[in-house]
C-alpha cells in the first residue's frame, strides 16, 4: 500500500508544478497588464516642449504657408523652431471636438516635439476632467538621385534598444511606450490631423529637397543637392 502511495505522489507533483508555474505565469501576465495601464493612464509630461506653456509661446515671424512658398520661390532654406511649429498649430488648429462625447471629450492641443533625428506629435485630450495623451514618433528618410529626391515618412521612432531593433517603437499612449503595431488603434485621428493642413504638408516635405530633424529645429531646403560628376576628383 505504501509503495502505491508513493507512486500516485509521484505522478502528481509534475502535475502541481505546472500548475503552479501557470498560476505565476498568470500572475505576472495580471501584474505587467496592470502596470501598463496605469502608465497609459497617466499623461505625459509636455512642460519641456517649446510653445506649451503660454510664458514660452514666440510670436510667429509670419504665416507658415507663405513662408514656404517664398522658400520655393527664391531658392533658400527655411528654419522652424519648435515654438514656432507649436504656435502656430495651435492658432490654427479648432481645438474642438464634436460627436455624441462633445461635452465630456475635449481636444486640448496638438504639439510637436523635435529631437535629433525624429519628431513627435502629441494629442492631448481631456476626459471626463482627466487629461490624457497620445502620440505618434516620425522620422524622414530621404533618398537621392539622378532624377531627384524622394521624401518618405516613416511612422516609427526607431528601436525601443540598439540591442533589440524589431519591433519599432511607434509612440507612447501615456507614459508607456508602444511597438509601432499599435498605431492602428489612433491612427484614425492622425490622419484627421494631417487632412486639415494638406497644403502645408506638400509644400514643406513633397516639394523640398531636402528635411532635416534636429533638436528643437526643422529646417527645410528646396535646393537640390549637386551630385558629384563621375570622374571628378
Amino acid at each position: 500500500m505504501a509503495e502505491h502511495n508513493d507512486a500516485t505522489s509521484s505522478k502528481s507533483t509534475p502535475r502541481g508544478c505546472l500548475t503552479r508555474f501557470i498560476m505565476l505565469l498568470l500572475l505576472l501576465v495580471a501584474v505587467g497588464l496592470g502596470v501598463s495601464i496605469y502608465f497609459m493612464s497617466q499623461p505625459q509630461d509636455l512642460s519641456d516642449i517649446q510653445g506649451h506653456s503660454p510664458a514660452n509661446r514666440p510670436p510667429l515671424r509670419q504665416d507658415i504657408n507663405a513662408m514656404l512658398r517664398n522658400s520655393l520661390e527664391s531658392s533658400y532654406p527655411v528654419t522652424l523652431t519648435e515654438g514656432e511649429i507649436n504656435r502656430w498649430l495651435l492658432d490654427a488648429l479648432r481645438t474642438q471636438q464634436g460627436g455624441l462625447f462633445a461635452d465630456k471629450v475635449s481636444l486640448d492641443g496638438v504639439w510637436v516635439r523635435l529631437e535629433d533625428g525624429r519628431a513627435e506629435v502629441v494629442l492631448e485630450r481631456r476626459v471626463l476632467g482627466k487629461s490624457f495623451t497620445t502620440s505618434m514618433y516620425l522620422q524622414i528618410e530621404q533618398t537621392e538621385s539622378d532624377t531627384g529626391s524622394t521624401t518618405e515618412i516613416q511612422f516609427h521612432g526607431g528601436p525601443f534598444h540598439p540591442y533589440l531593433p524589431f519591433p519599432k517603437c511607434g509612440g507612447r499612449f501615456g507614459r508607456l511606450p508602444v511597438p509601432q503595431g499599435f498605431l492602428l488603434l489612433v491612427m484614425p485621428a492622425f490622419k484627421n490631423l494631417a487632412a486639415a493642413f494638406p497644403e502645408e504638408l506638400r509644400l514643406g516635405f513633397k516639394e523640398m529637397a531636402r528635411v532635416k530633424i534636429a533638436d528643437e529645429r526643422l529646417t527645410l531646403d528646396p535646393r537640390v543637392p549637386q551630385l558629384p560628376v563621375p570622374g571628378s576628383p
